[in-house]
């Protein structure tokens, strides 16, 4: 399934608001999910639409980005996956072995 980054959300947005305004627009959602902070459960201004099967995810972004909701131009991008790992390749962080091994107390 293709899935949307959606960006710039104002902060009132809920899920199904969010599932609405992309349904409205011509797409078939499966899902969607409007990042929340962990506190105080108020909308972080991005979220996350999973689109049905066979939905065209380019369509999708050229036809949502751009568009308003609640005065607030949208910025949706094809989501990315998060980056796994801490280290580009070296596994002791980017240290050389240097014969110091010091330790901070």
């Amino acid at each position: 399934m293709a899935k949307l980054y959606v960006g710039n959300l104002p902060r009132s947005a809920t899920d199904s608001s969010l599932s609405e305004f992309v349904t409205k627009a011509g797409f078939n959602v499966a899902s969607a999910l409007v990042i929340k902070d962990k506190l105080t459960g108020a909308a972080r201004g991005f979220g996350f639409v999973e689109l049905s099967e066979g939905e065209d995810l380019q369509r999708a972004v050229a036809g949502l980005n751009g568009q308003s909701l609640e005065g607030r131009a949208l910025t949706v991008n094809e989501a990315r996956s998060p980056r796994t790992g801490g280290f580009s390749g070296d596994r002791d962080g980017g240290r050389r072995d240097r014969g110091d091994y010091r330790r901070d107390y």
